[in-house]
């Protein structure tokens, strides 16, 4: 028969856990505590994914499992006309989807004279690829043009990617040879086509660019003054009439 003390002791202990018991309650009551979300579901906002998937079926093709997974990497990201994307010294920290909207890529000197380095409308990629690669600061400035709704990736989310599913080493390979190419043809007209010829090239291959920028960012884009490109598209204008 146990003693006198040890039923004391167990009675307190019951006690002692049902007052516990009802603290809490009346605490997690009166705080009206929500149940436990990870914080990324609950912060990721709707976003519409028919486009990205779209681009990536272009190159690979994705089952469910797959598809299930990628999305749930992305993160929707709102801009406001002129609100900035990256600035210069800020870490690179994403790869950037444009869901809708446009974006342009600038370097800036100490004379605050801008230099377009490129530009991403809707259904492109962009980001600063050396300082995104290498993890550090940011060269350039980017900027949206227009109010942009953009999906990111971080590195990691992308690392994760090659090793969950490698088929998107071959997706991304593919951006990068396709920009690779881009901007070394960009290279080469600078330096071998006249600006007027340059200029016609550029509004014949990117028209949906064209539409949503300014005739100075397409003048610093082609690198040459908004009153020169002026001028050209007179004469063109006259020539049309």
């Amino acid at each position: 028969m146990p003693s006198t003390a040890c039923v004391s002791f167990h009675k307190i202990s019951i006690i002692s856990r049902h007052l516990v018991y009802k603290v809490c309650k009346t605490i997690l009551f009166q705080r009206r505590i929500k149940p436990c979300v990870p914080k990324r579901e609950l912060a990721k906002p709707t976003m519409q994914t028919d486009s990205i998937l779209s681009n990536i079926a272009k190159h690979i093709i994705l089952d469910e499992t797959e598809i299930k997974y990628f999305l749930s990497l992305l993160e929707l990201k709102e801009l406001k006309k002129k609100d900035y994307l990256l600035k210069e010294g800020e870490p690179c920290t994403t790869f950037n989807y444009v869901n809708s909207g446009a974006l342009r890529g600038f370097y800036r000197d100490r004379n605050d004279k801008e230099a377009t380095i490129m530009f991403a409308v809707t259904d492109w990629w962009i980001t600063d690829m050396p300082c995104f690669v290498n993890q550090s600061p940011a060269m350039i400035h980017i900027e949206a043009i227009t109010e942009s709704y953009i999906l990111q990736l971080t590195r990691d989310d992308i690392d994760s990617l090659f090793i969950r599913i490698p088929k998107f080493e071959r997706y991304f390979r593919i951006l990068m040879q396709n920009a690779y190419i881009r901007e070394q043809l960009r290279v080469l007209q600078n330096l071998s086509l006249p600006a007027e010829v340059r200029y016609r090239n550029f509004l014949e291959k990117y028209p949906q660019i064209v539409q949503q920028v300014t005739l100075k960012n397409i003048a610093s884009y082609l690198g040459v003054t908004p009153e020169f490109l002026s001028a050209i598209r007179k004469v063109k204008k006259g020539q049309i009439s």
